[in-house]
């Protein structure tokens, strides 16, 4: 039999379930570079949007009840958001086709990243896998305008997400810069 690792990592991966992802990322760590195509085929890097907030959320497919909740609220906040300086991305394994149409059908006007390759989800510890099975996790990000990690969201709730998010940044930008409490 073999041994089980902390956390039982090694029955899991006996059984081909398990989280892929880099180093755990903290609160005050400088958020990984990335280039993505949008659902439109522009290319977007993190390194743009220097200066701004960004909410950088992994969700895990395009056109399911949770994610379709999460993108429709980003979508009817988004003045507010916008009026926080706020630049939204949301990240998932599916294709800028995929990305495409879920957009269309719900009139999201922010960038849907497709990472088809999981590198940047991976980057930020939020692929999951079973054997051939890979999505994203219900991962979120809040970059502050230096490129820090802020806030981070490892147990979001799409129904409020959106609402708690701008609670935070206000709170966040109140504070002294590159000072941040967790979340838990």
């Amino acid at each position: 039999m073999l041994p089980l690792k902390r956390g039982g990592a090694g029955l899991l991966a006996l059984l081909g379930l398990h989280n892929v992802q880099a180093g755990e990322l903290a609160v005050g760590s400088m958020a990984p570079k990335f280039i993505l195509p949008d659902q439109e085929s522009n290319t977007h890097a993190l390194t743009e949007y220097r200066g701004r907030w960004v909410v950088l959320y992994f969700y895990p497919k395009d056109d399911t009840p949770g994610c379709t909740t999460e993108a429709c609220n980003f979508r009817d906040d988004l003045p507010a958001l916008r009026a926080l300086n706020v630049q939204i991305l949301g990240i998932s394994l599916d294709d800028a086709k995929s990305h495409a149409r879920f957009a269309e059908k719900y009139s999201l006007p922010f960038p849907l990243l497709a990472d088809a390759e999981g590198d940047v989800t991976r980057a930020y510890g939020a692929l999951w896998s079973m054997g051939p099975l890979r999505v994203a996790k219900r991962y979120t990000f809040v970059i502050d305008p230096e490129g820090r990690i802020a806030r981070i969201y490892r147990n979001v709730k799409p129904a409020n997400h959106s609402r708690e998010l701008q609670q935070d940044v206000k709170e966040l930008q109140k504070g002294p810069a590159g000072v941040y409490k967790p979340v838990s």
